[in-house]
């Protein structure tokens, strides 16, 4: 598969990324990720190199991942520009931001260290050896399949007590997952200025803290996140009328402390209302109202959901005219990112690539993202007819949206077949060769 044809939608991506690259290397990136895309097995970059039948010049490539490791924001940036093309954006563009450990093997692995492992298994192991990546994800909604997450840039979290042992030649600082994000949606943030859209970013409870809320909203960046329970809210000031100004500056925060506890446990205020969460409709029950958060540096609209049970959770957003109905939906489709996590470690083999170098580790990690984001746009605007046949199974349910591993199988059709038509062009095959060419097609992808 070392000269796979990739379609033209893919194909172009590939073409403005080997642009960003150095001539004497960036040739090399369409033929790797073509070895990506026909892995199988442990997908290490050996099972990559073989797959593509480039085992010739594997030092090339090794040293090539050091090198592509640098250019991860350039690359990032001409994804997101291609992706704004394929998807029409509407008038606001909503981010998702969090962070997934990918584990590894061996004690010179360069930035791995012990880490909170957020899913412990049967086994209950509370820490995880490896890396974690704070990762930045475009989530988008698709007509017929729901919700997506197009994930594009990320960075390496190391731990403080890690950072010293990365040799100094790569000025390895450190930086805690929230200066990291807020660093995210700042590039963000520079790339989207010319398209003149509302930028919002979802984020997990542990992200809204003043470190990043206050360069977030400095970026631009409207900010929807989960919130404390016992967070110290304050009631909204009371309007300065004119000519009654005192001096010194106006009230930013109210006098009265708002217990989150006593307006959940209150009777009055909840309203029922459906929304479009996690793909279905739901009727929900919620109590919205303004306060003050100092960590959010001023207003907030702030949203009570009340469960069949009894219980109740918060959620915040910096933009006090936001509805209930954007500040729910995008929480909801912030479960996008977490999907995204999977599809990266199930199908691609995120954090499988048996490497030591820093710089080598952030490129393969960024290779995974990056093929993830194209087999999903190449996807976008295929029916469900040319991504998945269930013909085959009549025990799977026929309505179920195609998978990502679904639509990865489907670009590999894409390409062989690509690569058949090429070959055979002027040979003029009978249709029974053709037949039967399309039956191995079916049986490899």
């Amino acid at each position: 598969m070392a000269r796979s044809t990739w379609p033209a939608e893919v194909a172009l991506w590939i073409s403005h990324g080997t642009a960003l690259l150095h001539e004497t290397n960036g040739w090399r990136l369409s033929l790797l990720l073509g070895g990506m895309l026909f892995a199988r097995g442990r997908l290490t970059v050996a099972s990559w190199l073989r797959a593509g039948e480039l085992g010739d010049d594997f030092r090339g490539y090794y040293y090539f991942l050091g090198s592509l490791g640098r250019k991860g924001k350039s690359l990032a940036g001409a994804l997101l520009r291609l992706a704004v093309q394929v998807i029409n954006p509407g008038e606001r563009l909503l981010f998702a931001i969090d962070d997934t450990p990918t584990k590894r093997y061996g004690p010179h692995v360069e930035g791995a260290g012990i880490h909170h492992n957020p899913t412990p298994g049967p086994a209950g192991q509370k820490y995880v050896y490896g890396h974690v990546w704070v990762t930045l994800a475009w989530v988008v909604r698709h007509a017929c399949w729901g919700t997506i997450g197009l994930p594009l840039l990320a960075f390496l979290y190391v731990r403080q007590v890690n950072v010293a042992g990365i040799a100094p030649w790569y000025r390895v600082k450190f930086q805690t997952k929230l200066e990291q994000a807020a660093a995210l949606v700042e590039w963000l943030a520079g790339w989207l200025n010319c398209l003149e859209k509302t930028l919002w970013v979802v984020v997990d409870g542990a992200y809204a803290k003043k470190p990043f809320l206050k360069r977030a909203q400095k970026a631009g960046a409207t900010v929807v996140s989960r919130l404390r329970k016992d967070a110290a809210l304050w009631s909204v000031p009371e309007p300065v009328l004119p000519g009654k100004r005192r001096r010194g500056r106006p009230r930013k925060y109210g006098a009265e402390r708002l217990s989150l506890a006593k307006r959940a446990g209150h009777a009055q205020g909840w309203t029922w209302e459906t929304f479009l969460l996690y793909g279905a409709e739901a009727l929900t029950c919620y109590k919205t109202f303004l306060a003050t958060y100092k960590p959010a540096g001023g207003l907030i609209r702030v949203v009570l959901v009340r469960e069949k049970n009894g219980a109740w959770r918060a959620y915040f957003c910096t933009a006090a005219e936001a509805t209930v109905a954007e500040i729910l939906e995008a929480v909801a489709d912030r479960s996008a990112i977490e999907q995204d996590f999977h599809d990266l470690k199930e199908v691609h083999g995120a954090g499988q690539q048996q490497l030591r170098n820093y710089w080598a580790n952030i490129a393969a990690y960024h290779l995974t993202v990056w093929l993830h984001t194209l087999i999903e746009l190449w996807a976008w605007h295929k029916s469900k007819k040319v991504l998945v046949d269930r013909s085959a199974s009549p025990w799977d349910d026929a309505t179920r949206r195609p998978s990502h591993a679904d639509r990865r199988n489907a670009l590999r059709r894409a390409c062989l077949e690509n690569d058949f038509q090429r070959e055979t062009a002027a040979a003029g095959l009978g249709r029974k060769l053709h037949r039967l060419w399309h039956r191995m097609v079916r049986m490899v992808a």
